[in-house]
C-alpha cells in the first residue's frame, strides 16, 4: 500500500494431519482468511511453500490450481456464495459440471448431497427462497459434491443465529468424524473452536502467536487411552 509493505501471512509454518479438525483464530486483519485462500490455491504465496497432499501449490499452474480446488478442497464461506438465478439442485451440481461428470451421475450425487444436509424437499427452490441456515446447508452440500479430502470453512456461522450456527457446525463435525474429512476452519469465536475443533492456531498480524489442543482433543486422548487399557 504505497510504500508500506503488508505481510498478510508472515513466516507462518505448521502442519495439519489427515482427518484433523483445526481452527484458525484471530481478530479481523490477522491473516486467517488470507491463509485459507493460500491453502485453497486462490492466492499464491510470494515466497515459501504451501504443500497439500504432497504437492506444493506455489509451483502449480493456473489449470492445476483449478483442479486442486475442484477435486482436493471443498470451500464454505460466511456469505454462502450461491448463484441467485440457479435452483439449489443446479448450484450443487455446478462443481460436477466443471469436472465433466455425466449428467445422470450429477443428478444422483446432487440429490444425495442435498438429502444429507436435510434439503431434499428444497431442491427446486432458489437461494432467495431459503433461510440463512438453509443456504449454508446448501453451500455445504456443494462443497461436498466432489468428495474432497479437505474442507475449508471461512466463518461458516458468521451470518447465522445460534440455532442455525449449531446445526451447521454439527454437520461439519459429522463430516470430520464419519467421512474422515480434514477440516480447517476460520473463526473469531474461541468457544466455537473449543467445542468442535481438536486444535487451535492463533494468528495476529500475519504471524502464529499460539498453537494448542482443545479440551475436545484432550478428552479424545483420554478416551483412547482407556480403550487401550492405558493410564491417561
Amino acid at each position: 500500500m504505497g510504500e508500506t509493505l503488508i505481510r498478510a501471512v508472515d513466516g507462518v509454518s505448521f502442519e495439519v494431519g489427515a482427518g484433523d479438525f483445526v481452527a484458525l483464530l484471530g481478530a479481523s486483519g490477522s491473516g486467517k482468511s488470507s491463509l485459507l485462500n493460500l491453502i485453497a490455491g486462490l492466492d499464491r504465496p510470494t515466497s515459501g511453500a504451501v504443500v497439500v497432499q504432497g504437492r506444493d501449490l506455489a509451483g502449480l499452474s493456473r489449470s492445476e490450481l483449478a483442479k486442486h480446488r475442484l477435486h482436493t478442497v471443498g470451500m464454505v464461506f460466511q456469505s454462502f456464495n450461491l448463484i441467485p438465478s440457479m435452483t439449489l439442485m443446479e448450484n450443487v451440481e455446478l462443481p460436477m459440471r466443471f469436472a465433466e461428470v455425466d449428467r445422470a451421475q450429477r443428478d444422483r450425487l446432487a440429490r444425495e448431497a442435498l438429502n444429507r444436509v436435510g434439503l431434499a424437499a428444497r431442491m427446486a427452490h432458489r437461494p432467495s427462497e431459503l433461510s440463512g441456515g438453509e443456504q449454508q446447508r446448501a453451500s455445504l452440500a456443494r462443497a461436498l459434491i466432489n468428495r474432497p479430502q479437505l474442507l475449508l470453512a471461512d466463518e461458516p456461522t458468521g451470518n447465522l443465529d445460534s440455532r442455525n450456527g449449531t446445526e451447521i457446525m454439527n454437520f461439519i463435525r459429522e463430516f470430520n468424524q464419519t467421512l474422515g474429512m480434514t477440516i480447517v476452519m476460520v473463526t473469531h469465536e474461541r468457544s466455537l473452536a473449543e467445542r468442535y475443533a481438536q486444535r487451535m492456531i492463533f494468528l495476529a498480524d500475519g504471524k502464529i502467536t499460539g498453537d494448542q489442543p482443545t479440551e475436545r482433543s484432550n478428552l479424545a486422548a483420554v478416551a483412547g487411552a482407556k480403550a487401550k487399557g492405558e493410564q491417561p
